[in-house]
C-alpha cells in the first residue's frame, strides 16, 4: 500500500469567518485592526502555500464606513446603514487587497444576499465562481451585500453566511473566529471552575455558556456561532471556534486535525486492502503515528471543534433546507413521515393541513402531527404542536393542496380539474433534517452526555428562524 508522505498532506478547503469588532474594526474608534488583519493575511497565505484552498468571510463594511464618515454610532435607518456599507465596502476590500498584495496573493470579492442563494441558478453560479477562483489560486473574500440587502433577504449574520458558503463549496473546515479561545460549560469570567468544551459530537446535547452577545457593530454572538456550527456540521464540515486575536493558531489546528485523521484513514485503507490480500500497513507505524499525535496534542491551541455529521446533507438537499425561506407549512401524519424517510414522495393522502400562502415550487415546512381518529368540530384532522422534520418544494399552490389534502391521488383530476402530478411534492424536492444520537462533551471531562443545551432552541425551529 502507498502511504501519503507526511510532509505533503491532502489539500483541505478552509473557510475563515472573521468577527467585525474583534478581528477587523475597533468597536469604539472604528479604526481597522491592522495588526490582526495582517496576521490573518499571513495565515491565509501560509495555508495556501501548504496546498489548502482558503476562503475568508469578512464583515466590517459598515464599521469601516462609520470611520470614513466620522460617524460615532451605528444609525438605525436602513438607508443610512446601506449607504455606510457602500462607502465602507470599497475601502475594506481595498485594505484586504493591499495586505495580500504585499504577500503576492491575489484575492477576489464575492458579495451575496439570501436572494442569491434562494435562486437555484444563482446559487450554482456562486458555487462555480468560488470553486474556479480556488482552482486559480485566488483567495475569495465573501461578505453579505449590505448595500442592497433588506431584512427579508438578509442572512441575519455572517456566521450563517460562512456556514452556507462552507456547505456550498464542500469545505472541510470552517473557523469561526471570536473573542474567546473556545466554548465553556460556564462563563469563565464569573466561574473559575469553568471547563473548556474541546470536542462536540452532538450539538443537540451541548451544555455551554452562550451569554456572549453581539457588539454594537456586528449582529452576532456566541448563539449565532452555535447555529452556524449546526448548519455546517450537518453538511459534513468540521467547525472550529477559536480566538481571533491569534489567527496563527489556525495553521496549528489544521495540522492537528490532519494528524488526528491520518492514523484512522491509514487503518481504514489497510483493512480495505487486507480484504484483497494485498500489502498492509505496518501496525508499528500506526502506533508510532498515534503516539506522536498524542504528544503533539499538548501543544495544540485551545479551541472547540464540532465534528461533522457522518451522514451529511449536501447540494440540492442542503439548498432546500437552508437556502430557501419557507412560505408556509404542510402538516403530515407519522405514517407519511415514515414513507418520506423511506424515499417515497409526498402524496395528498398524507397531508392533514395547510398553512400559509404559497405558489407552486415554493418552499414549505413539513411538520409531523398526531392524526385525530375523528375530525373536530372545526374539521381539523390533527392535534398537538407538531415537530418540524424538513422542507419541500411543492407541485401545487396552498389553495390547491387545501382541496386535495387527505384524498387519493386518483381524485386530484376531479377535485381540481387537472392533475399536474400525483405527488404534492416529488421526493427529490423533499429534504429532511438529520437527527443523530452521538455524545457531546469536554475532552477532559467526558461527563456531559444527556444534558440539554441552555439558551439554544431545537434544530427544527432554529433552521427556520436563524438561517
Amino acid at each position: 500500500m502507498r502511504v501519503p508522505h507526511p510532509h505533503h498532506p491532502h489539500s483541505l478547503g478552509v473557510v475563515i469567518k472573521l468577527d467585525s469588532p474583534v478581528s477587523i474594526v475597533d468597536e469604539k474608534s472604528h479604526e481597522p485592526l491592522l495588526s490582526i488583519l495582517s496576521l490573518i493575511a499571513e495565515t491565509a497565505v501560509k495555508l495556501r502555500k501548504e496546498g489548502h484552498k482558503v476562503i475568508i468571510v469578512s464583515s466590517g463594511a459598515i464599521g469601516v464606513g462609520l470611520r470614513r464618515m466620522d460617524v460615532e454610532k451605528r444609525p438605525k435607518h436602513l438607508s443610512k446603514l446601506q449607504a455606510l456599507a457602500a462607502i465602507g465596502q470599497c475601502r475594506l476590500i481595498g485594505l484586504w487587497d493591499s495586505l495580500f498584495n504585499h504577500l503576492r496573493q491575489p484575492i477576489a470579492q464575492i458579495l451575496l444576499t439570501r436572494s442569491d442563494i434562494a435562486d437555484r441558478s444563482r446559487y450554482l453560479n456562486a458555487k462555480n465562481t468560488i470553486n474556479e477562483l480556488l482552482d486559480m489560486g485566488v483567495i475569495p473574500i465573501v461578505n453579505e451585500n449590505d448595500t442592497l440587502a433588506v431584512s427579508e433577504i438578509k442572512f441575519g449574520d455572517n456566521d450563517t453566511l460562512s456556514a452556507v458558503t462552507a456547505a456550498m463549496v464542500h469545505a472541510d473546515l470552517l473557523f469561526l473566529m471570536t473573542d474567546v479561545d473556545c466554548l465553556y460549560d460556564k462563563n469563565p469570567r464569573t466561574h473559575p471552575d469553568a471547563q473548556p468544551i474541546e470536542v462536540v459530537e452532538d450539538i443537540g446535547m451541548l451544555v455551554a455558556d452562550v451569554s456572549s452577545a453581539g457588539s454594537s457593530l456586528g449582529t452576532g454572538g456566541m448563539s449565532t456561532k452555535i447555529v452556524a456550527a449546526r448548519l455546517a456540521t450537518s453538511a459534513g464540515v468540521t467547525t472550529v471556534i477559536t480566538r481571533s486575536s491569534t489567527p496563527g493558531n489556525i495553521v496549528k489546528i489544521v495540522k492537528h486535525i490532519q494528524a488526528s485523521r491520518s492514523p484512522a484513514s491509514l487503518a481504514t485503507q489497510a483493512n480495505a486492502e487486507d480484504d484483497d490480500h494485498t500489502t498492509t500497513v505496518d501496525p508499528l507505524s500506526l502506533l508510532t503515528s498515534s503516539l506522536l499525535n498524542t504528544l503533539n496534542t499538548e501543544q495544540i491551541p485551545l479551541h472547540t471543534r464540532f465534528l461533522p455529521s457522518p451522514h451529511p446533507v449536501r447540494d440540492r438537499y442542503f439548498w432546500i433546507l437552508h437556502g430557501l425561506r419557507p412560505h408556509g407549512t404542510l402538516y403530515i401524519d407519522s405514517g407519511c413521515h415514515k414513507a418520506l424517510i423511506g424515499k417515497a414522495g409526498l402524496l395528498p393522502v398524507g397531508v392533514l393541513g395547510v398553512e400559509g400562502v404559497f405558489a407552486q415550487q415554493e418552499a414549505v415546512r413539513l411538520v409531523v402531527v398526531e392524526k385525530k381518529k375523528v375530525p373536530g368540530a372545526d374539521g381539523k384532522l390533527w392535534e398537538g404542536p407538531g415537530v418540524e422534520v424538513g422542507r419541500a418544494l411543492t407541485n401545487y399552490a396552498a389553495s390547491e393542496i387545501a382541496r386535495i389534502k387527505g384524498r387519493q391521488s386518483t381524485e386530484i383530476q376531479s377535485l381540481l380539474g387537472y392533475a399536474d402530478s400525483e405527488y404534492v411534492a416529488q421526493r427529490e424536492s423533499i429534504s429532511l433534517f438529520t437527527h443523530e444520537s452521538r455524545s457531546a462533551s469536554p475532552v477532559r471531562e467526558m461527563a456531559t452526555a444527556g444534558l440539554e443545551m441552555r439558551g439554544i432552541s431545537g434544530y427544527e425551529s432554529e433552521a427556520g428562524v436563524a438561517v
